[in-house]
């Protein structure tokens, strides 16, 4: 088998010929130092945004040369060039979200354009931009059939409480549950034309990225969830599943009190398995594993970051020991 071919049997909840390797996401400062391992040329770790086009470049390539060279079985994809900088330390997106960059990782949004109904009231919603399928057709060229693309899509929660603000879209659920319908029935639109944009370019998963938990609980009630989320999220898995594709329910956190939602609601797969979150391999395996595969349960928090390579390996076959048999 290939890549391609090994991720979408695991994801089909059969049995491949080993079990699949995928980086869910990976950025700057590891590349570069794996990267360094593999290739010249590469500039000194810093962010994205402070790259020259030439060092983007270079970076992107990177990305694609560590994937080969471990054999990683799939590629993720995501937009690039829907922000636009403000000033040193804020970018706005095509949605008028504001982010203050942060030296640690992702910007963090902090202006939010749809704080009421009247705030609703002549917004337009962008348009998915063809063009910010950059990166899906880089690999695409690269790759072509011998890896599963996938893309990370916001999901309803998280592209709806950066529209609103997150105390705000909380308090909303109570005040105003007919905003909260309305800013998910519009992400919902918007989603369901990229994801018509991203099967004409490709793709073979979608990624639902829509963090909905802490290390504890929820963020929200499971009967809220049920309500303003996973119907609009659902509309997406039918789409994609109509369009061919296979998809992955992306959240950190403990996803306990909805799990049996997240089955029913026809997801191919679920990642990350936060093991910090309660999330033991073993038990959701015996819960769920004959119905949705599963990805992940390696803790990125401490383990990749500061163990040794034996403390990694001894994880990651004990991962496969609780999970791996019977496929998925």
């Amino acid at each position: 088998m290939n890549g391609k071919e090994r991720i979408l049997t695991a994801l089909a909840v059969r049995q491949p010929d080993r079990v699949p390797l995928y980086i869910h996401g990976i950025n700057e400062a590891p590349i570069i130092g794996i990267g360094r391992h593999l290739t010249d040329g590469l500039p000194e770790p810093r962010q994205f945004h402070e790259m020259t086009d030439a060092e983007k470049m270079k970076l992107v390539d990177t990305l694609f040369l560590i994937h080969e060279a471990f054999g990683v079985d799939g590629i993720t994809t995501f937009e690039i060039g829907h922000e636009r900088e403000l000033d040193d330390r804020h970018v706005i997106d095509d949605w008028g979200i504001i982010y203050r960059r942060s030296p640690h990782g992702l910007p963090v949004a902090k202006v939010h354009p749809l704080t009421d109904t009247a705030s609703l009231d002549g917004y337009t919603a962008p348009e998915p931009d063809r063009a910010h399928l950059l990166l899906l057709d880089l690999a695409r060229a690269r790759f072509k059939d011998k890896a599963a693309l996938f893309w990370l899509m916001r999901g309803t929660f998280v592209r709806s409480w950066r529209l609103i603000g997150m105390e705000n879209y909380m308090l909303k659920l109570y005040q105003d549950p007919q905003l909260i319908e309305q800013v998910a029935e519009m992400v919902t639109q918007y989603n369901l034309k990229q994801l018509d944009m991203l099967a004409d370019a490709g793709l073979d998963v979608l990624v639902v990225e829509d963090d909905i938990a802490n290390t504890n609980a929820l963020l929200i009630s499971p009967a809220h969830f049920r309500r303003f989320v996973n119907p609009y999220n659902r509309r997406l898995v039918e789409r994609a599943h109509a369009l061919g594709l296979k998809v992955v329910r992306h959240s950190d956190g403990n996803l306990w009190a909805i799990l049996d939602t997240i089955i029913a609601t026809g997801y191919d797969g679920l990642n990350p398995l936060e093991p910090q979150a309660g999330m033991d391999l073993k038990k959701v395996k015996e819960t769920c594993g004959g119905q949705i595969c599963l990805l992940g349960n390696i803790d990125c928090m401490h383990l990749l970051p500061e163990g040794t390579p034996a403390q990694v390996d001894a994880a990651v076959r004990q991962a496969m020991d609780s999970a791996a048999a019977g496929g998925g």
